[in-house]
């Protein structure tokens, strides 16, 4: 298995959203790809988060050579009158299907429970992404049900509500991790 660790967004890392969210294919369950424009405001929130104390976001590196493989990250969000943490993550075409987005995953849960700032992360996939859906199965989230949310703006979509309790034991990563 190979290894994976996280690192922190960096200004360099601009190509990488530009792979995930600039590309249709990776986008088709989140109302399609992003302009340059949103994508670079968004790059920018990405290297801020980190000193906000509101979340990270997380560059997934692969293998001995490190390679950028795609991203994970977690930020507050008010879900049902309680402050949560939300999560999401994105694998680049050519590391999927590896179980690289489990791993991250578990990792980044990892992150946010070392911030202690929430008791719960959730994860909000669209109902019709599979891939997304057996990553939360994995990586150890309860399914608590189905809810409607505008993502992007003006674009309706039915998700999944994932929940990860912080304070329940560390799921396993596996070995090489």
């Amino acid at each position: 298995m190979e290894p994976i660790t996280l690192r922190d967004w960096e200004d360099g890392d601009l190509p990488l959203l530009q792979a995930s969210l600039g590309d249709p294919a990776m986008t088709r369950y989140l109302g399609g790809p992003e302009s340059p424009e949103q994508i670079g405001a968004r790059h920018q929130r990405y290297v801020a988060l980190a000193g906000t104390g509101t979340g990270h976001m997380l560059v997934i590196l692969v293998g001995r050579e490190q390679e950028a493989a795609g991203s994970v990250g977690f930020w507050d969000k008010e879900w049902q009158d309680e402050l949560v943490y939300e999560m999401g993550w994105s694998v680049l075409p050519a590391y999927q299907g590896r179980g690289i987005a489990t791993r991250a995953t578990i990792l980044g849960i990892e992150h946010a429970r070392s911030d202690g700032r929430h008791r719960y992360v959730h994860a909000f996939p669209s109902v019709d992404n599979a891939a997304s859906n057996a990553t939360c199965r994995k990586a150890g989230f309860t399914l608590l049900g189905e809810y409607d949310f505008e993502y992007p703006k003006g674009h309706l979509m039915r998700c999944n509500d994932w929940r990860f309790d912080l304070r329940a034991p560390a799921p396993d990563t596996g070995p090489a991790v």
